[in-house]
């Protein structure tokens, strides 16, 4: 073999090596600089979650149990008829967050009632450290012969709050919202004062900078009772994800216009909803009156929207007339031959008969027999009408915006599934 040979024999070798060295080398540090990345993103990770932990237990520290005092900072005309009061702490402590649909509820000593009224109002802003807002509609009395009475806690606070007072509130609760963040789109469908926490749910939607993408459809009479214009046009103009759809059912001649001030002359229906957002698969938030509650949700299923799939807040006692299953002690026993049931209030002492079908709460059979059961917001939202199930079992027809614990019932908006023993 000549030396030449011998050469370019021993260089190959070297750049053989070389090439092996250098790829161990990169590989090295690629794993080095992958073992680094891979602690970063856990510790990134482990902060997240810290992150995640502590404003958990800020919020938890900051909850508060019955009532809180808070001072009416600001009283703001949002339009006729609709009021909202700005509240802030009175100990100027931290609040705790809440989820954006959510309620307030209010305890309120009104001259002339023998004990506190007790009821619960939307929050109407997205969630803020120092504090919240709620947004009232003043209920008049009907224009019919019903002798039915005005609202009273809603006009007391239109007629009688002012800045400066101070109120009882009990802190956030309520099951329906909205997650900011969920991947499928959300319809917004509000009538009237249902406004409040859908503006509240836009907000915070806002707020967080979510992409997620959200159609509001308003329906009012007219511009004297559209609340939140400004807001809400500007919600619009400054988030791509959010689109606003306002009805007018009457617009005022001369005052109102097309294209300015509403989008469609009419109702909220279902055709001004396909019209907008073309299939059905959202999910649907609906708050207003009950009969707008009721067309809507019936126009949604028939459309082919799922059950699942549309979230309600009502105004008014939730309809007993279909119920289901809620809370059961031990197996329920079966009607008379007349299809009626016996509720034996044991603390009274008395067994009173309920007809089944009739549209009777616990709470409505126990005040016509002189039972006693403290009430507040009567639409099972506050739980102050929570009463221990001995025997039996109680049914609702919507889901009470109130956590309850097994073996109790919300009187207010429960009936009886059977022959029912109840702590009242």
């Amino acid at each position: 073999m000549d030396t030449a040979a011998i050469y370019i024999g021993s260089g190959l070798v070297i750049l053989v090596a070389v090439q092996l060295v250098t790829v161990i080398v990169e590989s090295l540090l690629s794993l080095t600089r992958q073992v680094k990345q891979n602690k970063l993103s856990d510790l990134f990770m482990l902060e997240r979650i810290e992150a995640v932990r502590a404003r958990r237990e800020l919020q938890s520290a900051n909850a508060w149990n019955g009532c809180r005092k808070f001072v009416v900072k600001q009283r703001v005309e949002e339009s006729e008829g609709t009021c909202s009061f700005c509240l802030e702490p009175h100990d100027g402590k931290p609040l705790p967050t809440f989820k954006p649909g959510q309620f307030l509820t209010f305890q309120l000593d009104v001259p002339g009632l023998e004990k506190p009224a007790i009821r619960c109002y939307s929050l109407s802003d997205g969630p803020r450290p120092d504090s919240y807002r709620v947004s009232i509609k003043r209920v008049p009395a009907p224009d019919d012969s019903s002798n039915v009475p005005p609202g009273l806690v809603s006009n007391y606070f239109h007629d009688h709050i002012r800045e400066g007072d101070l109120l009882d509130v009990r802190a956030p609760s309520g099951h329906f919202f909205v997650d900011p963040h969920a991947k499928s789109s959300a319809i917004l469908i509000a009538g009237g004062v249902g406004i409040t926490p859908m503006a509240s749910m836009l907000k915070a939607i806002a707020a967080s900078g979510s992409a997620r993408q959200t159609t509001l459809f308003y329906g009012i009479r007219n511009g004297r009772e559209h609340a939140f214009k400004t807001e809400l046009q500007e919600l619009a103009e400054n988030h791509d994800n959010i689109q606003v759809v306002t009805c007018y059912s009457n617009p005022r001649a001369g005052h109102d216009v097309k294209g300015r001030d509403y989008d469609v002359a009419g109702r909220v229906t279902i055709d001004v909803i396909r019209k907008t957002v073309e299939t059905s698969n959202h999910r649907y938030f609906l708050c207003g009156p009950p009969e707008f509650m009721r067309s809507l949700g019936s126009e949604l299923g028939d459309w082919g929207v799922p059950a699942k799939h549309i979230f309600t807040e009502a105004f008014g006692p939730a309809s007993l007339k279909s119920r289901k299953s809620m809370s059961s002690v031990d197996s329920k026993s079966a009607p008379d031959k007349e299809g009626n049931v016996t509720v034996f209030f044991s603390r009274s002492g008395k067994n009173v008969v309920w007809e089944t079908g009739n549209a009777l709460s616990l709470l409505e059979l126990a005040e016509a027999n002189d039972v006693q059961i403290e009430s507040g917001c009567r639409t099972g939202g506050c739980g102050t009408c929570k009463v221990a199930i001995k025997k039996g079992s109680v049914s609702y027809g919507s889901d009470p915006d109130c956590d309850i614990e097994s073996g109790c019932g919300l009187a207010c908006v429960a009936g009886p599934d059977g022959d029912l023993v109840i702590d009242a």
